[in-house]
């Protein structure tokens, strides 16, 4: 990409297209596109069609897409797997059709099969049975990296994709019906020091493990990437390290200063037990994370904080 490269960030306002965004402008890059979701709904192909048509962009993030924790996902499947299909159909083949250089679709680490062995290899997809909470969700990003692939075989296209390990930072989802577990335990402990409860429940039973990536470090992996590789296989992207989620909200529960205790509900669905990626690949095309996660939720927290009045008035 040159720095006066078209590049069009599809879902700019999310947690990854947001910081795609910074680490593009940090880096010089000068000729972004962007749209809101009022301005070009991803979902409706002639308008899709009409946006590549009249901006003809020559590089395209594609972090646009509909996402949400277990209880989303778990209630909602047709939404998840029916937008999602609709973006990536619309965006991928308007790309080809007018003239895209090079683009990169986000997926996401639930691609793989519940019981996959850890850590979890790029060639593990498709060999067993996907999470039933989030089956939908996982279809529908399967599919979009498939299109990528099937494209470059059939058209010559270079689209390449990566699957990113739980991410979370600045612009993160917080609200509780429908967060991810981090950026959820945020706001269940600072509201729970501010109203002085005395114990804060967490669904499950603690013990699932979960890696975690800051998406400042995501932007800068799929930049780097962008920049550099051109393989028609898809990435990891993750830090290769893992908590497990008690140990995730005692790291939380000190950053925020909450001192009441801890209380499990394992009656709550939680997930698969445990997804860490592999990220030897990415490894060796040299890349490497460089935000530690209490590190990275300090700074979370703080962006929350910046932004409370914001997120609780949704």
């Amino acid at each position: 990409m040159e720095k006066e490269s078209k590049i069009y960030v599809a879902g700019h306002n999310g947690l990854v297209g947001s910081a795609i965004v910074r680490k593009l402008k940090t880096k010089g890059y000068t000729n972004l596109i962007l749209r809101t979701h009022e301005e070009l709904d991803l979902i409706n192909q002639q308008a899709v069609k009409e946006f590549f048509k009249e901006e003809k962009p020559e590089y395209v993030f594609l972090a646009a897409a509909k996402v949400g924790g277990i209880q989303a996902n778990n209630t909602y499947p047709a939404d998840f797997i029916y937008e999602n299909l609709m973006i990536e159909c619309n965006v991928i083949r308007s790309a080809y059709e007018h003239g895209v250089e090079k683009l990169l679709f986000l997926g996401s680490s639930c691609i793989y099969p519940k019981m996959a062995p850890q850590p979890m290899k790029e060639e593990y997809l498709l060999a067993g049975y996907l999470e039933p909470t989030n089956e939908a969700y996982a279809l529908a990003k399967i599919s979009g990296l498939k299109m990528c692939q099937y494209f470059n075989r059939q058209y010559g296209t270079n689209y390449i994709s990566v699957m990113p390990t739980n991410l979370y930072g600045p612009n993160d989802n917080f609200d509780l019906d429908n967060s991810h577990v981090l950026p959820a335990l945020i706001r269940k402990f600072h509201e729970a020091k501010e109203e002085n409860k005395p114990f804060v429940e967490i669904w499950g039973t603690g013990n699932p493990r979960r890696e975690f990536l800051h998406v400042d470090d995501m932007a800068d992996a799929c930049v780097y990437l962008m920049e550099t590789y051109n393989q028609d296989e898809f990435l990891n992207v993750g830090t290769g390290k893992e908590v497990t989620i008690k140990e995730l909200a005692e790291i939380i529960k000190q950053v925020v200063g909450y001192e009441g205790e801890l209380r499990f509900n394992s009656s709550k669905p939680e997930g698969t037990p445990r997804k860490l990626l592999d990220v030897s690949r990415l490894h060796e095309k040299g890349w490497h994370h460089s935000i530690e996660l209490k590190e990275g939720i300090k700074d979370t927290y703080r962006w929350f904080l910046d932004n409370e009045e914001r997120i609780r008035g949704k």
